[in-house]
């Protein structure tokens, strides 16, 4: 794999290897992020609520790293809260708020596509605290009709949660429309925009969220690294409890080398979002469906909105295929299926179902999800293994 072009160059995890089409299950982390947090792990060692020298720097750092962050949604920094993953930062958004209620049967609701970090955090709030949860079904596209939200409210609603972008299908949701909806109604709004931080232009204000959780390994940031965007004002219960880091919220010494590198991510993801980053990718991404289309004339079905989706993300079924066996015999490419694998035994993805799509359709399905480092060759590549795999099958 080749560099796009420009100043950035060759990633070393890339070199000699498949094409990477699985951006949005995980990112190569950015060297330059890496580079950024190596200090924090050897030098800058110091406990940053420390009052002596050593904690200076790492203070400095982490309070830098937290603008940073802030500054790529539009929210100021003291509301962004450092969490361990984005599982952690769902967590406290939506377990924080139905605690914070102080109501005996809160009411939450959310969506049938929501990644699985979301669905049984409600279901656990079902099980452990009294709460009742409302999934709201989605359209063909994977899109959630504010009319249904509009429907579904009730005395007891204290939150809905709607992702920005799904993660199999890239179906952006109306998000500022559904949060005006959440409002006047009196409940907050949480957005799981893992999947669409650093990829879209995304800022809390124009969206009207209270909560928006960011994911560091989704835009090459280490694993490990997230944060939840807390808007001023809005109470949570803790999720951690003990030393009062992070607006009491989160208590725990803070990592600061993984806070520096989601830090550096947000800065180089708005520097990429100015530059036309979207609009390159989404061009690779077209360009990789015309070459399936053209190749496979009446096979290849997208699965998810045409336009309304992100710019790096392509899901189709192949007539007369099953996702896992053709990737499995494309040596060529890394992607995913949307499917479960049980004992051996595939099952659709729940998304896809959701979406109304039958079991064929749906098993047939593959993610080919691009990133920094995707080239127009990658896309060339990737097109003929699939096409070649696909016309055995």
């Amino acid at each position: 794999m080749t560099a796009p072009g420009g100043d950035l160059p060759p990633h070393p995890g890339l070199a000699g290897g498949p094409v990477y089409l699985d951006c949005n299950a995980t990112t190569p982390v950015d060297p330059r992020a890496a580079e950024a947090m190596a200090p924090y792990l050897t030098d800058f060692f110091g406990n940053p609520s420390s009052g002596h020298p050593f904690s200076q720097e790492p203070r400095r750092a982490l309070a830098a790293a937290r603008a940073q962050v802030a500054s790529l949604i539009g929210a100021g920094p003291g509301e962004i809260v450092f969490t361990g993953s984005g599982s952690e930062a769902d967590l406290l958004a939506l377990r924080g708020a139905v605690l914070a209620s102080g109501r005996p049967h809160p009411h939450v609701i959310t969506q049938a596509t929501e990644h699985p970090a979301v669905l049984e955090t409600c279901r656990a709030l079902e099980r452990l605290h009294g709460a009742r949860v409302t999934v709201l079904p989605v359209d063909g596209d994977g899109l959630l009709s504010p009319a249904a939200l509009a429907g579904a409210f009730t005395e007891d609603t204290v939150l809905v949660s709607v992702m920005a972008a799904n993660n199999e299908t890239g179906a952006l949701q109306p998000i500022a429309e559904l949060a005006a909806l959440t409002h006047a109604r009196g409940a907050l709004f949480h957005c799981d925009a893992a999947q669409a931080v650093g990829k879209i232009p995304l800022d809390v204000g124009e969206l009207g969220v209270d909560l928006l959780t960011i994911v560091g390994h989704k835009m090459y940031a280490p694993k490990g690294a997230a944060a939840l965007y807390v808007r001023d004002g809005v109470t949570l219960e803790s999720v951690v409890y003990g030393g009062g880091q992070e607006r009491g919220l989160r208590a725990g010494t803070e990592n600061v080398a993984l806070a520096v590198a989601l830090g550096t991510a947000a800065q180089i993801a708005a520097a990429e979002l100015a530059d036309g980053a979207p609009a390159r990718l989404a061009a690779l991404r077209d360009t990789l469906h015309e070459r399936l289309t053209d190749a496979l004339p009446g096979r290849v079905h997208l699965n998810g909105p045409e336009k309304n989706r992100l710019p790096n993300t392509l899901n189709v079924s192949v007539d007369g295929a099953i996702g896992h066996e053709l990737l499995a015999a494309v040596g060529e490419i890394a992607a995913s299926t949307g499917s479960a694998c049980h004992s051996g035994t595939h099952t659709p993805s729940p998304v896809l179902t959701a979406m109304g799509l039958d079991a064929d359709r749906a098993l047939g399905a593959v993610r080919l999800s691009l990133g920094r480092w995707s080239t127009a060759e990658d896309i060339e590549t990737a097109a003929a293994a699939l096409t070649k795999a696909a016309a055995a099958q």
